[in-house]
């Protein structure tokens, strides 16, 4: 038997076919192309029947189907709400993957919960019933496992850790994507950057050799570790924001692990110790002493791993 993990993303979709055992026997990634909408949800379906009808031919019968989401999975209406992919408000997933999956059982869940997922099965959280995956990407978001079990709160909305209060006063800014992203997130850190670069026209370094609006995360990094002025105060206040963050969780949760990964956990791995050290001045003195942080042991796949552990236990649960 074989499991399909698909894990959707903002411009791109990976699937993988599993064994049950977690063995990876194939993997593809496909660009959405730009799809919104009908058409997005069209090529996920065309990936699922394309590959039920691959693995049959093969001997590897998919048994199961698991599906990481960016974004809220509304578990009672079988629906998902994906800001990075238009028109897909309120969209019907599962109904329509359910449609051509000919009767092989579909599951749905979001991509923070996958994250964590992906972890506790084949990564740095194996063993843990307590952890959470903190994923600082273009957003930031947290799957936390307590007690063994998703929290996903009253409305399938848990783990928006975007929007922790982590500075005062409020700002405008924060309404759409929260304190935390604004400041933290690989957008947040662009955005500190060209705020600083328009507002000091005595710097001079390495980061004014690109327009303001064209800055990315990616620059910052590259300039951080070239010893650039304005970026080490960049990082430095993120690594803040970062340690702020994590010690929120540890106090709130009590966490054996907390994990650190997405997009920009990547090039700020090396900076995991600094984070470690911010956390442990603000987090409860008891229960830091109880947690490591680690980078993420599986990197962008991840959710995909999540995915096909969804699959995994979707089967299981019927067999």
């Amino acid at each position: 038997m074989a499991l399909l993990g698909i894990d959707i993303g903002g411009t791109k979709l990976a699937a993988a076919v599993f064994t049950e055992e977690g063995n990876i026997l194939s993997k593809e990634i496909i660009s959405l192309g730009g799809r919104e909408g009908a058409a997005a949800g069209s090529l996920i379906t065309s990936t699922v029947s394309r590959l039920l009808r691959a693995d049959v031919s093969s001997g590897n019968r998919v048994e199961s189907i698991g599906i990481s989401v960016p974004g809220i999975y509304r578990i009672k209406e079988g629906t998902v709400w994906a800001p990075n992919i238009p028109g897909w408000d309120n969209y019907p997933l599962l109904k329509e993957v359910t449609e051509v999956s000919g009767g092989v059982p579909v599951i749905v869940d979001s991509d923070r919960a996958c994250y964590i997922l992906g972890e506790m099965w084949k990564g740095n959280a194996r063993g843990c019933t307590n952890a959470i995956f903190m994923a600082v990407g273009t957003g930031i978001g947290a799957g936390i496992v307590a007690d063994g079990r998703i929290l996903r709160g009253a409305h399938d909305i848990a783990g928006a850790i975007g929007w922790l209060a982590l500075t005062r006063p409020f700002r405008d800014e924060y309404i759409g994507c929260g304190c935390f992203e604004h400041h933290a997130s690989g957008e947040g850190i662009a955005k500190t950057a060209r705020e600083y670069l328009e507002n000091e026209s005595e710097y001079a370094g390495e980061l004014r050799n690109k327009p303001v609006e064209e800055i990315t995360s990616y620059d910052i990094f590259v300039a951080y570790h070239n010893a650039d002025p304005l970026a080490i105060r960049v990082i430095k206040q993120s690594i803040e924001y970062w340690g702020m963050a994590v010690a929120n969780l540890i106090s709130l949760f009590n966490p054996e692990k907390i994990i650190l990964g997405g997009g920009v956990f990547g090039p700020a791995v090396s900076l995991i110790p600094d984070i470690t050290k911010e956390a442990a001045r603000w987090a409860q003195p008891i229960s830091r002493g109880q947690v490591t942080i680690e980078a993420s042991a599986l990197g962008g796949d991840a959710g995909v791993y999540g995915a096909g552990y969804l699959a995994r236990e979707k089967y299981q649960s019927r067999s």
